[in-house]
C-alpha cells in the first residue's frame, strides 16, 4: 500500500481507525462549539477515538471536572493539556483519579496526573495517546524527545495505534518532533499557538504530522482574547486583563486514518466546522 504524502490523496478502502483530534478548546465559545458541532462530526467521519486538548476550556485558562465531563459527554474519549493545566486548581481535585485527562509527561516526576494512557475503542482496539510540553520559549521541563524513548521503550507490549500531542511553541522544536517520532507514532499533533497550520501530511515512515492544528473557539480575536486587551497588553506592556472574544466561532481539528495493523498513517485532514454556519 502506497502511503499518500498530502491530505489530497485518499487511500485505499479498508478498515482503518478513524481518529478526530480536536484543536486547543477556549473558554465558552469552544466549549459550545464542541457541543454542538463535535457529535455530528463524530457521526460523519464514523470516528473510532476522538481527542480533544482542553488546557484553555475553562475561562480560557485551565480546566474544571464539570467541563471534563461535558466533553466526554459528547464523544470526546481522551482529554489533552498543556502548560495551562494548572491555571484552575479544581483540576488538581481530580487529575489523578481521572485516566481519560492527561498533562505533558515530560513534567519533573512527582506532578499530579499522567502523561499517557492506552484506551481502548469501543470496538476493541486498543490505542495509546501521548501528551508532551516542548521547551523552546516555555518551561525548561525534562526533554521531551528523550521522553518518547522512555515512554516507548517502557513496554514491549504497546499498541501499534498511538498518537502524541506535542505542546510546543516553536515550530522547529514540533517539526524536529515529527521527525524524531516518524514511524513510531501513529500521529504527532502540534498544539499551543493556537494558529493553523497548513503542511500536514504522512511522513515517510508511516506519522501523519502537523505542525499546529489551530483552535477550537472564536476566531474575531488574537488566539482566542479579546482583540482589544491584546492589544492594549502589546502597546502598554503592562498586565492586562484577558477574556475570552466572541465572534466567528469555529472548531478546528484533524481527520487521520491509521491501519489497524501496522499503525500507520495512510490519510489526513484538516477539519473546519463553523457555528454560525
Amino acid at each position: 500500500m502506497s502511503t499518500p504524502s498530502s491530505s489530497t490523496d485518499r487511500p485505499p478502502k479498508g478498515d482503518p481507525l478513524r481518529l478526530l483530534f480536536v484543536a486547543d478548546v477556549v473558554g465558552r465559545p469552544g466549549r459550545s462549539a464542541v457541543s454542538v458541532l463535535l457529535p455530528p462530526l463524530i457521526e460523519e467521519r464514523s470516528a473510532d477515538v476522538c481527542i480533544l486538548n482542553a488546557e484553555n476550556a475553562a475561562g480560557g485558562a485551565g480546566l474544571t471536572r464539570k467541563i471534563a465531563h461535558a466533553f466526554f459527554d459528547r464523544g470526546v474519549d481522551v482529554l489533552t493539556s498543556g502548560n495551562h493545566i494548572w491555571d484552575n486548581r479544581d483540576v488538581l481535585q481530580f487529575i489523578d483519579k481521572e485516566p481519560r485527562l492527561l498533562r505533558p509527561a515530560n513534567y519533573p516526576p512527582g506532578t499530579p496526573g499522567r502523561g499517557c494512557g492506552v484506551f481502548e475503542t469501543s470496538g476493541g482496539t486498543n490505542f495509546m495517546v501521548v501528551n508532551l510540553m516542548g521547551r523552546v520559549f516555555m518551561k525548561s521541563l525534562d526533554c521531551p524527545f528523550r521522553a518518547v524513548d522512555e515512554i516507548l521503550d517502557s513496554d514491549p507490549d504497546l499498541p501499534a495505534l498511538r498518537i502524541l500531542d506535542f505542546h510546543a511553541e516553536a515550530t522547529s522544536e514540533k517539526i524536529a518532533m515529527g521527525w524524531y517520532a516518524d514511524g513510531r507514532m501513529s500521529a504527532v499533533i502540534g498544539t499551543h499557538t493556537h494558529v493553523v497550520t497548513a503542511d500536514e501530511r504522512v511522513l515517510p515512515n508511516g506519522t501523519a504530522y502537523i505542525t499546529d492544528v489551530g483552535m477550537t473557539g472564536p476566531h474575531e480575536s488574537v488566539i482566542g482574547v479579546t482583540r482589544e486587551a491584546a492589544i492594549a497588553r502589546m502597546i502598554s506592556q503592562r498586565r492586562v486583563r484577558f477574556e475570552p472574544a466572541v465572534g466567528a466561532v469555529r472548531l478546528s481539528g484533524l481527520y487521520v486514518e491509521c491501519d489497524r495493523e501496522s499503525g500507520r498513517a495512510v490519510y489526513l485532514e484538516r477539519i473546519k466546522r463553523s457555528l454560525e454556519e
